[in-house]
């Protein structure tokens, strides 16, 4: 093998939306001399946002790979989007790599986001180095970012120290050795002395770091007390043993914009992250383990697919285990179908470059055209079968219904919203039984609404995004006997159908139930499901406004038939009429959903919240503030939250985000249930 695996890193840059990921991405490729040219997202410029929709906002929709050679060792880079409406496959992409670069903005620290990102990483047990980044800025604040950290409960150990003259970003101080660097031209670094008024803070964040670092081991614990220091040595292996089992998180600086600080960067990566010989052994549904080494049998996990305009869909690969090169036969687990792997790519962002290495562990590539591979398969050695669970999806939290803006091209559409599904797992496609419509259901307005001009552009077909549907029930209180009676005689065999039923509401969430009480063969036996279908049916056409009638129960308990003229159809029929005459005796209310929206904010912003969800008739159910960030837990009308996105984020700079799940049905007041009513009226022209 042409890279050797002890020497090899995979990490992922995590962190919130804006924080500055793509930039430094670009940093650490121009200072590996993977690219030869520094992009700038604010040019539409860099090597990992290429996509047109990333380019036009500014921002990352899509993960990105990029690989280079640092100090003759292979990394690899996957850069995980920030915003919240992006998010939601990042389960599966860290599954792809052995630790994370978790990126901080130095105005803003830690942000509510940045605590449920966290806890993923954590949760994937990655080992991990923040970088406090955009410390070129007007109110960038270093000791205000690094002690946001804490809130994190993590143990932060400073590796640098930001230098400033004014506003100036202009050097770093090695905070273990007390050696200042200022930056030259294209972010190079020469030694300097250091500067007096930096000389007492510098010195005791190293008193801190050296007891984080000697407190991670009991060995180098007790050294520490005996001696009262540590030598380089100690405090260098101390360190990477502290990241490597997740007890330490070292903190860098840097200005990625203003190219500055990239070489540290990756020092600390090749440093102080894991190879991936390193990581815990990968493990399968039954709790096998295959180790990751060259020397076990093949296995890669697909942990991304996107479509290529040239190639055509690119399966991304992390290789588990195992060694592979070009043209290889390997064993879909989930399709249990053999695929055969054409040239391996190294990518970095949109640009491929044929892998002539022959890859093992840790080396992520992409490969076009598999014909049954999609997001989360195994390919392995079909003689060693071995497959990585995948992890659950987050739930959908919006649905929009989608219509082609040409009749006839239903068909059309839903085939190219297909394609975007093969590499966004996080969408889901349905159709309305009810209105035929197209819906599709995502993480977020700006999500559908990028995944649809996605749509439009590469498969160039034109629809119309609808408002969100909200999926409202009608019930029933007390209870009516009625008859329904369907009779018909026109030459020859006539429809003969007469059930009584008794019909009547029950609690919230009991669903529907029939009760067959007939006695004596009145109606006969077969008939009776009839009655039942018949009635089902009718209740889910809606009687007030189209929707479906829920939470009610019904007892057949008497009729007639007719020897000759009854059927089937006509027990139906006269099931479905008797249900609407205890409607109209009934007068049924609409009942509305209720969602339970958790809203995490900054603590300024709460006031502000809480007043707004109480417009829109939210109930608080409680909410707890931890360092900075409140978390607010409210039951909301859906109807009420179905674009809170966009308000939220102007409510809180960006800073805020919220999850949402359906919790119950409520009665809607009187003058929703009229403004539905009137709406379905008018829709379905009656008066």
């Amino acid at each position: 093998m042409s890279n050797p695996v002890d020497t090899q890193r995979t990490f992922a840059l995590v962190g919130t939306g804006g924080c500055g990921k793509t930039s430094l991405a670009e940093m650490l490729l121009f200072t590996a001399g993977a690219i030869t040219r520094l992009g700038a997202i604010e040019e539409g410029t860099t090597s990992l946002d290429y996509e047109p929709e990333e380019v036009r906002r500014r921002g990352s929709i899509q993960p990105a790979v990029g690989t280079w050679l640092w100090n003759k060792n292979r990394h690899f880079l996957l850069d995980i989007p920030g915003d919240g409406n992006f998010t939601g496959d990042m389960d599966y992409l860290l599954k792809g790599v052995d630790g994370t670069l978790f990126v901080l903005d130095a105005v803003d620290g830690v942000r509510p986001l940045t605590k449920k990102i966290w806890l993923t990483v954590r949760e994937a047990g990655l080992p991990s180095l923040f970088v406090i980044n955009k410390l070129d800025r007007d109110r960038a604040d270093f000791q205000m970012a690094f002690d946001s950290l804490n809130s994190l409960g993590v143990k932060p150990v400073a590796l640098q120290y930001p230098l400033r003259e004014g506003e100036k970003f202009v050097g770093y101080v090695d905070v273990l050795s007390g050696q200042a660097y200022k930056f030259g031209p294209d972010g190079a670094v020469n030694a300097a002395k250091l500067p007096d008024d930096a000389a007492d803070d510098v010195a005791l964040l190293r008193d801190v770091t050296v007891e984080n670092i000697a407190e991670s081991d009991e060995t180098l614990m007790e050294k520490y007390l005996e001696e009262g220091s540590l030598s380089d040595e100690d405090l260098r292996t101390g360190l990477r043993n502290g990241v490597l089992h997740c007890d330490l998180t070292p903190v860098l600086v840097c200005a990625a914009l203003e190219n500055k600080g990239g070489a540290a960067v990756l020092d600390a990566v090749q440093a102080l992250l894991p190879s991936p010989l390193e990581r815990p052994p990968f493990v399968d549904a039954e709790g096998n383990e295959r180790a990751s080494s060259p020397d076990e049998p093949l296995a890669a996990f697909v942990f991304k697919t996107l479509a290529d305009p040239f190639t055509g869909q690119l399966s991304f690969l992390r290789i588990l285990s195992g060694t592979i090169d070009g043209d290889a036969s390997v064993k879909n687990t989930r399709s249990e179908e053999n695929e055969r792997l054409g040239n391996l790519l190294y990518m970095v962002g949109k640009n491929q470059t044929p892998c002539k290495d022959v890859v093992g562990p840790g080396a992520i590539v992409a490969v076009a055209k598999l014909k049954n591979t999609r997001t989360g398969d195994t390919l392995c050695d079909e003689k060693a079968p071995f497959t990585l669970p995948v992890p659950e999806l987050p739930p959908q939290l919006i649905t929009y219904a989608l219509s082609p803006k040409e009749k006839g091209d239903e068909d059309k559409v839903y085939a190219a919203i297909q394609r975007l599904l093969d590499e966004d797992i996080t969408l889901r496609l349905g159709r309305d039984e009810e209105t035929g419509d197209i819906l599709l259901s995502g993480m977020g307005q700006l999500h559908i609404e990028l995944s649809v001009e996605k749509a439009r552009r590469r498969f160039k077909v034109d629809f119309v995004l609808k408002t969100p549907k909200v999926p409202y029930r009608e019930t029933v209180r007390g209870k009516c006997q009625v008859q329904g009676r369907h009779k018909k005689q026109s030459g020859g065999r006539g429809q003969f159908g007469d059930c009584w039923i008794e019909l009547e509401g029950l609690p919230r969430g009991s669903g529907y139930v029939f009760e067959d009480a007939i006695v004596g063969g009145v109606i006969p036996r077969q008939y009776i499901p009839a009655i039942d279908k018949g009635i089902q049916e009718a209740a889910a056409r809606g009687f007030l406004a189209g929707c479906q009638v829920v939470d009610f129960r019904v007892k057949v308990y008497d009729g007639s038939y007719h020897t000759v003229d009854s059927s089937e159809m006509a027990f139906k029929v006269a099931g479905s009429l008797a249900f609407k005459k205890a409607m109209e005796s009934l007068k049924p209310v609409l009942l509305e959903p209720i969602v339970l929206l958790t809203v995490s904010v900054p603590d300024e912003n709460m006031g502000d919240v809480i007043g707004d969800l109480s417009s829109r008739r939210g109930k608080v159910l409680g909410s707890d503030s931890r360092a900075g960030v409140t978390e607010i837990k409210a039951h909301v009308p859906m109807s009420e939250v179905l674009r809170y996105a966009p308000d939220l984020r102007s409510m809180t700079g960006g800073q805020g985000f919220f999850t949402m799940e359906f919790a119950h049905y409520e009665e809607a007041p009187q003058p929703i249930a009229d403004r539905v009513i009137s709406e379905y009226q008018e829709h379905n022209g009656q008066e």
